[in-house]
């Protein structure tokens, strides 16, 4: 990050501190900048060089805060807030179900000078987003809000997109996009590495992307990120609600995502007493292989149906995807014979926001029907075995994940070679494994070995709370499994 864009967010981000003390929490916070800048920067698209309409009807823009004091600023923030809610397009996303959260008038009119001071249009577009990009980053840090499950590490997005290689044309989709660290990436890679014209600029601005996220907030700051990253423009790239509810029809030629973890639906449902429930739901689809309420192995079945043929994905993955029986053993062999799944990159623990995850990354192609398998050789590549990673001490870097992304050859991958941390496993060898189970370590682990080698107390007490965790949410599994097949019979 810049010294400029640094030396922005932690001014913005210092006023943080005073309003916590009237309960905004962090995610409170950004949303409420989200608003405020939006207004701030139509307002300035109105002034020269730039002349633009406003697309702020009159009497709810950015002048209107300007001159109001106490009672009657909060009053006429919380009008503005309503009705821009029912807007359409763009607006509609930023302000749908927006509610003022700063309680106190004078603190609001303080944020409002603070803003006013900036003039936001004028920054580049690399260091608009720049800023975003920590703020979001730092409400991500705030484990008690829960918002870094929608916040994956950078140096991670970095890396696949880097493997993966987006090219110009190309429709590119995350179906749970959460802040939209895929798509910025693969705008970047997009715009660093090629040359464009007018007609593939116009087409990586407005034509390359679709998004979604089940959660109106989460949303909310995807489209004012993309925004500020000069991607979609006046037009919303991102929609609002579960992608697993339906097959949407459209195809694209690649899915980059990380869908949420954990079995739970965020959709509320009613039933007929009145009752809310979030139990999992258990979706329906033609398209699927196998009916589950397993959320992470419906994600898998939705993406190989979001892509065309011959499309290419890349999905994060928790470790029971790889090894579940039931739902988890029939969608593994399908997904085996009818894509050429190549790539498994096992990801250590410390590095996401959410704690107790084991995580990984599944690249693969969508291919035509074939009676013949498509998968030849699965590669594994083991960041876990050995490796301790903490979100503040020893956080994942991009370098970290340099040795990945050499071993993938991405230039050409069926020129890879064997090394200690990445080992090629054949369709026959997979498929013949307990449950065609892809959950495999060949690396021997150290502090197995040598008590001289065991990591610090900390990294084993974490480890221990994960592993814990991991087993909570398996037997949670088993006993949804359990009540589902009682309700059945």
């Amino acid at each position: 990050m810049s010294n400029e864009s640094a030396s922005i967010v932690q001014r913005v981000w210092n006023y943080c501190n005073v309003l916590r003390d009237d309960g905004v929490s962090y995610g409170d916070y950004v949303e409420q900048l989200t608003y405020l800048v939006f207004l701030k920067m139509a307002d300035e698209q109105t002034k020269p060089p730039f002349k633009k309409l406003s697309t702020i009807p009159q009497g709810l823009d950015w002048r209107s805060l300007l001159d109001k004091d106490g009672t009657a600023l909060e009053t006429h923030y919380r009008h503005i807030l309503e009705t821009l809610a029912k807007e359409k397009g763009l607006l509609g996303v930023i302000f749908r179900k927006s509610q003022s959260k700063i309680p106190d008038p004078a603190k609001l009119k303080r944020l409002i000078e603070l803003i006013n001071s900036q003039i936001w249009i004028g920054l580049g577009i690399d260091v608009k987003g720049e800023i975003y990009e920590g703020l979001l980053q730092k409400n991500a840090e705030d484990v008690k809000g829960g918002a870094g499950q929608y916040f994956t590490p950078r140096p991670l997005i970095k890396a696949i997109v880097e493997v993966m290689q987006p090219q110009p044309g190309m429709t590119i989709c995350d179906p749970a996009c959460g802040t939209g660290g895929f798509i910025i990436s693969a705008h970047d890679y997009i715009s660093n590495h090629y040359q464009l014209d007018v007609e593939q600029k116009r087409f990586l601005r407005f034509n390359t992307f679709s998004g979604k996220d089940i959660v109106d907030s989460v949303a909310r700051l995807c489209v004012m990120n993309l925004y500020l990253h000069g991607i979609g423009g006046d037009t919303n790239p991102i929609e609002v609600g579960d992608s697993l509810i339906s097959d949407p029809g459209t195809r694209f030629d690649m899915v980059l995502t990380n869908p949420p973890f954990g079995k739970k639906s965020s959709i509320t449902l009613t039933n007929g007493e009145g009752k809310t429930d979030k139990e999992s739901l258990i979706y329906e689809r033609q398209d699927f292989w196998a009916t589950s309420s397993n959320k992470q192995l419906n994600f898998l079945q939705h993406v190989k149906t979001l892509l065309k043929i011959n499309g290419k994905a890349a999905i994060v993955v928790p470790d029971n995807v790889l090894f579940e029986g039931g739902a988890g053993e029939t969608v593994r062999r399908k997904f085996l014979h009818e894509c050429d799944v190549h790539t498994l990159l096992r990801l250590p623990t410390g590095v996401f926001y959410a704690q107790g995850v084991k995580a990984n990354v599944l690249f693969f192609d969508k291919k035509p029907a074939s009676e013949k398998p498509w998968t030849q050789t699965l590669w594994i590549y083991d960041l876990r075995t050995n490796k301790h990673f903490t979100l503040k001490t020893n956080p994942l870097s991009y370098e970290d994940l340099q040795d990945f992304i050499r071993c993938y050859h991405p230039q050409n991958r069926y020129e890879r070679k064997p090394t200690e941390r990445f080992k090629p496993y054949t369709f026959n060898e997979l498929i013949q494994r307990d449950k065609a189970s892809m959950d495999i370590t060949f690396m021997k682990d150290e502090s197995l070995e040598d008590s001289e080698n065991l990591p610090p107390p900390d990294v084993l007490a974490r480890d221990i709370t994960e592993n814990l965790q991991s087993a909570l949410e398996q037997f949670s599994s088993i006993q949804e499994n359990l009540g589902e097949s009682k309700t059945q019979s």
